[in-house]
C-alpha cells in the first residue's frame, strides 16, 4: 500500500454554531452523568455498616488502599511530569503543542480520579453489603454492590465524555491533535494503575492462597491469615481503581481515535457525532444501572445481564435516530468531508454503531459462556479436579486458548463488517471501525458497574467470614455474589479488550493519517523511501510484525513474573507469623497485617518501572531504527497477538476462580478434599494470568498506539526532507534499546525472596 490513501490536502474542519451547541449540549450530558454519579454515592453511603468488628476489618482495609495508592500516585507523578515535558520536542504548533501536553495532564488526572474513586467508594461499600446480606437480604445486598458500580460507570462516562467535550469547544479543528495528549494520558496512567494494582492484589491472593487454604487448610478469608487484608485491599486497588482507570482509558482513547478520524472522514459532523453516541450511551447506562433488580429465584448474573441487554437494545434505537437526525443523505453534503462517496452517511453511522453494540452483546455471553459456574467449559474445568492440579491447570490453559480464537474471530468480524461498509475508501472504513467502537462505549456505564460489582462482592464476603458476624444464609449470598462477580469481571476485561483493538485499529489509521500529513508538509511521499514500505510480505514490516508480538509475550511475561516474586515474599512472611507466634492458630494471637500489606505495597511499585518502560520504548526503537513501515508492521502484530493473549489469560484465570467456586459448593468432595486443593492451585495460577497480565494488555495496546502516532512526524522529518539526520534517529534507536535491555536486566536480577535461608515447607510449624 504505496498510494495515498488520505486527500492530498486533507479536510478543513470547522464548527459552526449549530455544530457547536450539540457539542455544548454533550458537555452539559457528561456533567449530568457525573451529578448521577454523586446522587448514587449518596444512596451508597446511606446504607448501615454492621457490626463494629465488621467495621473495624473495612477501615484497615481503607487505610490500607488509601495508602497504596497515595504512594502509587506520587511515584507516577514524576513520570507525568517528563512526558508533559518531552511533548513539547515533538513537531508542530506551538499553541497546539502547548495544548496536547497540558491535556496530556488532564487526561492522566482523570483517569487517576476514576481510579481513585472506584478504590474509595468501594471500600466504603464492601462493609454495607456485607451488612444488607445480613440484615436485609439478596436484593438490597446486590442493589449496592451494583449502584456502587453505577458511581463509577457514571464517572467514567462523565469525565470521558466531558474532557473530551472540552477540547473540541476550546480547539475546534485542531482537536484531533490535543485529543492525542488526552488519551496517552488516560492510557499512560491506567496502564501504570492497572499493572501495580495487579501486581499487588495477586500477590497477596496468591500468597493467602498457598499457605492458607494449602498448607493450613483454613477458609480464605480467615482472620488468622496474615494475607487477608493485604487480600482484601489488592481487590480494590487492582480490580476497582485498576480496572475503573483501564475503562475510563479505553472510553477515552476510542473517542481520540473516533475524532481523529471523523474530522478526516466526515468534517465537521464527523468531530460532532462520535460525541453524540457515547452521550446517549450515558443515558441508557442510567436506565440500565436503575433496571438492575434481583428477582425472586433469578440468579444475579440473569439480572445483571438482563440490564444490559436492555440498556443495550435502547442505545441501538436511539443512535440511530440520531444519526438519521443530525448526519446529512449524501456524502456531499458533510462539512468538509471527502465528498467523493457514493453511501449514505446515516445509514453507514447507524450500521457501524450496531455492530460496536452488537459485540459488545455477543463478547457478554461468549466470554459468560467460558467462565460461568453454571455453564459446561467451567464445570468440565472442575471436574478435571478430580485427578489432581495438573489436570486442571490442563483443561483451564485449553479453555482459555480455544475460547480466544472464538472471541478474537468476533472481533476480526466486526472490524471487518465496519470495513466492508466503507466500499473502497479506507479512510471512511477506519472511521467506521472507530465509530464501532463509540457504539460499543454505549455500555462501558453498565460495563464499569459490573466490574466494580464483582471486588464489592468479593470483599463483602470476606470481611463477613473475617468477622464472623454473620450467619449460614447471608453467608451463601454472599459466596453467590461474589461467584457472579468473578463472572461479571471476566465478561467486561472481554469488552475492555474488545474495545482495545477496535481502538488500536482506528489509531492504527490515525497513524498514517499522521504520516500523509508530515510527509505533504516536507515534499514526500510513501514511495520516496524503501523503510515507507508498508506491504506485509515486505522484510521491514514483517520483523515489525514478528517485534510487535515479542512485546505483548515479553510484556505479560514481566507482569506474571513478578506476581511470583511478590507472591514468594507474602508466602514466607505468612508462614514465618505462623511458626514464629503459635497463638495465631490458636486465634490467640492478631496477625501482622501490615507487615504483608507493606511488602506487596513496596513490591509492585517497585516492579511498575519495566513494562512501562517496554510500552513506551520499544515503538520508539523500532520506529526511529526501522522506519514508518516497520512500525506499521510492529502495531499489527502487536494488536494481533495481544487480543490471543489477553482472552486466552483472562478466561482461563476466570475458568480457574469459578472451577474452585464450584467445588467449594460442595460438588467433588467440597472443602478440604484433594480436589479443592486442585483447584486452589488452579485459581492461583489464574490469579496474575486473569487479574495482572491479561487486562493490563489492554491499555499497553493503546499506549503503543498513541506513542507512534505521536512520533510518526519526527521520524518522516528525520528520515526524508531537509531536515533528514539519520544520525540523531539511529542516536534515539540506540537510547530507547538501551533503556529497555537495562530495565529487563534489572527485573531479572532483583530477588525472588527463595533463598538458602528460606523456610522450606516442611520446615513450618504451628
Amino acid at each position: 500500500m504505496t498510494g495515498p490513501i488520505f486527500a492530498a490536502d486533507g479536510p478543513t474542519v470547522s464548527l459552526s454554531g449549530g455544530n457547536l451547541s450539540y457539542v455544548i449540549v454533550v458537555a452539559l450530558i457528561a456533567l449530568a452523568a457525573l451529578v448521577m454519579a454523586a446522587l448514587f454515592r449518596r444512596e451508597v453511603l446511606a446504607a448501615g455498616e454492621g457490626t463494629e468488628n465488621m467495621q473495624k476489618i473495612a477501615q484497615a482495609v481503607q487505610e490500607g488502599a488509601s495508602a497504596y495508592l497515595s504512594r502509587q500516585f506520587r511515584t507516577l507523578g514524576i513520570f507525568a511530569i517528563l512526558v508533559f515535558a518531552l511533548l513539547f520536542l515533538l513537531p508542530g504548533d506551538p499553541g497546539v503543542r502547548i495544548g496536547r501536553s497540558i491535556f496530556f495532564l488532564v487526561g492522566a488526572g482523570f483517569s487517576a480520579a476514576v481510579g481513585y474513586l472506584g478504590m474509595w467508594l468501594s471500600t466504603r461499600a464492601n462493609v454495607r453489603v456485607a451488612a444488607a446480606a445480613r440484615d436485609n437480604g439478596r436484593e438490597p445486598a446486590m442493589r449496592i454492590a451494583f449502584r456502587t458500580g453505577g458511581v463509577v460507570g457514571m464517572a467514567t462516562v462523565g469525565l470521558g465524555l466531558f474532557g473530551a467535550a472540552l477540547v473540541v469547544l476550546l480547539y475546534r479543528g485542531d482537536a484531533p491533535t490535543v485529543l492525542e495528549g488526552f488519551g496517552f494520558g488516560a492510557a499512560l496512567l491506567a496502564m501504570f494503575m492497572r499493572v501495580g494494582g495487579g501486581i499487588f492484589t495477586k500477590a497477596a491472593d496468591v500468597g493467602a492462597d498457598l499457605v492458607g487454604k494449602v498448607e493450613q487448610g483454613i477458609p480464605e478469608d480467615d482472620p488468622r491469615n496474615a494475607a487477608t487484608i493485604a487480600d482484601n485491599v489488592g481487590d480494590n486497588v487492582g480490580d476497582c481503581a485498576g480496572m475503573a482507570a483501564d475503562l475510563f482509558e479505553s472510553y477515552a482513547v476510542t473517542l481520540v481515535a473516533a475524532l481523529i478520524l471523523g474530522s478526516a472522514a466526515f468534517g465537521a459532523e464527523g468531530l460532532v457525532f462520535p460525541l453524540i453516541v457515547p452521550a446517549i450511551g450515558a443515558l441508557t447506562a442510567v436506565l440500565g444501572i436503575f433496571l438492575t433488580r434481583a428477582r425472586a429465584g433469578e440468579s444475579g448474573l440473569t439480572s445483571i445481564n438482563r440490564a444490559f441487554y436492555l440498556s443495550a437494545g435502547i442505545s441501538v434505537v436511539l443512535c440511530s435516530i440520531a444519526a438519521y437526525a443530525y448526519l446529512p443523505g449524501t456524502f456531499q453534503e458533510l462539512d468538509g468531508g471527502i465528498g467523493d462517496h457514493d453511501g449514505d452517511p446515516r445509514l453507514l453511522a447507524t450500521l457501524a454503531v450496531i455492530i460496536g453494540i452488537a459485540l459488545a452483546a455477543v463478547i457478554l455471553w461468549l466470554t459468560g459462556y467460558f467462565t460461568g459456574t453454571d455453564e459446561k467449559p467451567t464445570k468440565d474445568v472442575a471436574r478435571t479436579s478430580l485427578t489432581g492440579p495438573a489436570t486442571v491447570i490442563l483443561s483451564g490453559f485449553a479453555l482459555g486458548l480455544e475460547s480466544a480464537v472464538y472471541t478474537a474471530l468476533v472481533v476480526a468480524a466486526a472490524v471487518y463488517g465496519a470495513f466492508l461498509l466503507g466500499a473502497g475508501s479506507l479512510l471512511v472504513s477506519l472511521f467506521l471501525i472507530a465509530l464501532a467502537g463509540t457504539g460499543l462505549l454505549t455500555t462501558v456505564g453498565v460495563i464499569v458497574a459490573m466490574d466494580t460489582f464483582g471486588p464489592v462482592a468479593d470483599n463483602a464476603q470476606g470481611i463477613a467470614e473475617m468477622s464472623g458476624d454473620i450467619d449460614e444464609d447471608g453467608a451463601q449470598l454472599l459466596t453467590e455474589l461474589d461467584a457472579v462477580g468473578n463472572t461479571t469481571k471476566a465478561v467486561t476485561k472481554g469488552i475492555a479488550i474488545a474495545t482495545a483493538v477496535l481502538a488500536a485499529t482506528a489509531l492504527f489509521g490515525s497513524y498514517m493519517d499522521v504520516i500523509q500529513r508530515a510527509l505533504r508538509d516536507v515534499g514526500a511521499t510513501l514511495a520516496d523511501h524503501d523503510t515507507f514500505d508498508f506491504q506485509v510480505f515486505a522484510p521491514n514490516v514483517l520483523v515489525g510484525v514478528i517485534i510487535g508480538a515479542c512485546v505483548v509475550f515479553l510484556f505479560s511475561g514481566l507482569a506474571i513474573n513478578a506476581v511470583g516474586r511478590a507472591a514468594g515474599a507474602v508466602v514466607f512472611e505468612v508462614r514465618r507469623q505462623f511458626r514464629d507466634d503459635p497463638g495465631i492458630m490458636a486465634g490467640t494471637s492478631r496477625p501482622e497485617y501490615g507487615r504483608v500489606v507493606d511488602i506487596v505495597t513496596k513490591d509492585s511499585l517497585r516492579e511498575l518501572a519495566t513494562p512501562g518502560l517496554l510500552a513506551v520504548m520499544a515503538p520508539i526503537a523500532v520506529g526511529f531504527g526501522l522506519g514508518i513501515g516497520a512500525l506499521a508492521g510492529y502495531l499489527g502484530g502487536a494488536i494481533a497477538s495481544g487480543v490471543l493473549m489477553a482472552v486466552m489469560l483472562a478466561n482461563s484465570g476466570g475458568a480457574w476462580d469459578n472451577s474452585k467456586k464450584i467445588v467449594e459448593d460442595g460438588h467433588h468432595g467440597g472443602k478440604g478434599s484433594l480436589a479443592h486443593d486442585a483447584t486452589v492451585i488452579g485459581d492461583t495460577v489464574g490469579d496474575p494470568f486473569k487479574d495482572t497480565a491479561g487486562p493490563s494488555i489492554n491499555p499497553l495496546l493503546k499506549v503503543m498506539n498513541l506513542v507512534a502516532v505521536l512520533i510518526a512526524p519526527a521520524i518522516v522529518t528525520m528520515t526524508v526532507g531537509p531536515d533528514a539526520n539519520d544520525g540523531l534517529r539511529y542516536t534515539i534507536t540506540a537510547i530507547a534499546v538501551a533503556v529497555i535491555v537495562t530495565s529487563v536486566w534489572v527485573s531479572k536480577r532483583r530477588s525472588t525472596v527463595i533463598g538458602d535461608d528460606a523456610p522450606a515447607r516442611q520446615d513450618v510449624t504451628v
